[in-house]
């Protein structure tokens, strides 16, 4: 994986196999159980004893040095200032497409960064409570664009980011149900001053036109203090999208709250149509527009293969 153009000499990443990777864990320990892995695993990706130790551990073990780092550079400015701010939380950010295995990603690095000593308070919360309402969307003619950047209420991310990075309490984000495809109306979560939160989303890395006058234009990773972008090959992600599309045609979508309801009955073949159609006509050109874009803004890449093994490993240059 090279993050070259062709008339670059300088990768701005250094690119490891994963038995290159994997040698990086050190004496990390394994600190989750075996009954967890299928907890965290999203549906129809992989996740087992050997992904984690050759690919998370040692990432764990990197996120230790860069937040502690990050840590004793904030004090050092505090003293220098002379002010008493309040904690400001470590903020990752997980993007990639659709079907790639982001939530997967984002609950194991959640369930090992809060298991370090000693013991931090490790939060997690994803971009899709901040998408507008279907009724807006209907309204705005966005439904067929719905997790495009337009798709978000931006102000209301950014101020959540805002918020939570001033270290504020009790800070509150929407609440999403992928059932019923939609907000649910009056519940919320709250996030109370964590000491890392995971920011989850397809395009938590999307920047914006810069301006002409030279103010301030905030986005969403301005907040972010490390990134992973989560990678595959678009035909590898074509075949997860259809996989998992048919598994919640008999499962979910037979629940009669569920937006998808209408494609319960679908045979095989018209399902896999089906969702053929729904990734060519939206996930495949929000990729192509607005997610891939991104990835050259990530912190650490990680490329998955056809059988969601990550099979190398990009980290920037410091």
């Amino acid at each position: 994986m090279d993050m070259r153009t062709t008339e670059q000499t300088y990768n701005p990443y250094r690119v490891f196999t994963r038995e290159q990777w994997s040698e990086l864990r050190n004496d990390t320990p394994m600190t989750l159980e075996p009954g967890e892995f299928s907890k965290l695993r999203s549906m129809h990706d992989r996740l087992d004893l050997k992904e984690v130790e050759d690919i998370y551990l040692p990432l764990s073990r990197l996120l230790s040095m860069y937040v502690d780092a990050a840590q004793r550079l904030y004090y050092a400015q505090r003293q220098f200032l002379g002010i008493r701010d309040r904690k400001m939380p470590y903020i990752i950010g997980v993007a990639g497409s659709v079907s790639v295995g982001k939530s997967t990603t984002a609950r194991v690095l959640q369930a090992l960064l809060a298991r370090w000593s000693p013991r931090p308070k490790v939060d997690l919360i994803t971009t899709d409570g901040f998408l507008y309402p279907n009724a807006v969307l209907e309204r705005q003619g966005l439904m067929q664009k719905k997790g495009f950047p337009e798709s978000y209420d931006l102000p209301r991310l950014l101020s959540f980011l805002s918020d939570i990075k001033a270290g504020r309490h009790q800070v509150r984000a929407p609440v999403y149900s992928h059932l019923t495809y939609d907000i649910v109306p009056n519940q919320w979560v709250e996030i109370d001053q964590p000491d890392i939160l995971i920011v989850e989303g397809v395009n938590v890395l999307q920047t914006g036109p810069l301006p002409r006058d030279g103010k301030a234009v905030p986005v969403v990773s301005d907040f972010f203090d490390f990134s992973v972008y989560i990678d595959a090959d678009e035909a590898v992600l074509r075949k997860w999208y259809v996989k998992r599309f048919l598994s919640l045609r008999d499962t979910a979508f037979h629940d009669p709250r569920s937006y998808f309801n209408r494609y319960a009955l679908l045979s095989d073949e018209e399902a896999i149509a089906t969702a053929i159609a729904i990734w060519e006509r939206t996930n495949l050109a929000n990729l192509e527009d607005n997610i891939l874009p991104t990835r050259p803004r990530a912190t650490l890449i990680l490329k998955k293969g056809a059988d969601h093994e990550v099979e190398t490993v990009a980290l920037r240059r410091l």
